[in-house]
């Protein structure tokens, strides 16, 4: 079953991603899991230790539910508590997901952290796409949202399937650099923009063969003024 994952960790960046991830679910009509992941750092632990980080973390993860709850009645919303790597188990899970929604914590200026970052990984290895919502804190509602922009110059079949779909369920533009007068025949609806330089972006969408250079990744992950999606 089709579902939206959302990976939370109870941070400010998770909240903002919760935001975007209910409204997706919102869109699609779909459920969405709470996903959160814990483990041990310290190598052995005793069991009553482990168990108090479990409690920890189911804490957590009922926080991340609840809120979810709490700001829409429309959503089912389901929970997801992993003991291991949070960026592994988010990529099993986007096997049977319509999109993964991660917070950038972790995204920084330097280019090896933006690489090893759990959002990084998922973008790079997940079987669905992949929303990055960069910043923390809530994510404003804009009265005039902007268009869903496609970053590659050159984009494959899967990028503009899927800025062409958002485009649709929210009622926006598509802004690209490339011809998109098939795409544009296929969703006579869809208006299209020339250009990809938006700062009233809605998402900024990238191919994942692109987003693997690490040139684009890094450049957008750290200056795009608006969520990343990763196709």
């Amino acid at each position: 079953m089709n579902h939206i994952v959302l990976g939370y960790d109870g941070s400010d960046f998770a909240m903002q991603a919760l935001d975007w991830a209910l409204d997706e679910a919102e869109l699609r009509k779909l459920p969405l899991t709470v996903s959160h992941a814990w483990q041990w750092p310290y190598g052995e632990a005793e069991e009553e230790a482990t168990a108090h980080l479990r409690k920890a973390a189911e804490h957590v993860l009922w926080h991340g539910a609840d809120c979810a709850r709490a700001s829409s009645s429309g959503v089912r919303v389901e929970t997801d508590l992993y003991q291991g790597s949070a960026a592994q188990r988010l990529v099993e899970l986007s096997g049977g997901a319509e999109l993964v929604i991660v917070g950038s914590r972790g995204l920084s200026a330097l280019p090896r952290v933006v690489v090893g970052s759990v959002a990084g990984y998922v973008a790079a290895h997940a079987e669905c796409p992949v929303i990055i919502v960069r910043g923390p804190g809530p994510l404003p509602a804009s009265a005039n949202p902007g268009p869903i922009v496609v970053a590659d110059k050159e984009p494959d079949a899967s990028v503009l399937d899927f800025a062409f779909g958002e485009a649709a369920i929210r009622q926006v533009p598509v802004a690209a650099q490339a011809d998109l007068t098939a795409w544009t025949a296929r969703h006579p609806g869809i208006r299209v923009q020339r250009g990809d330089a938006h700062e009233r972006a809605t998402l900024t969408v990238v191919g994942r063969g692109q987003a693997a250079h690490f040139g684009t990744a890094s450049f957008l992950l750290q200056h795009a003024p608006c969520p990343v999606a990763v196709v």
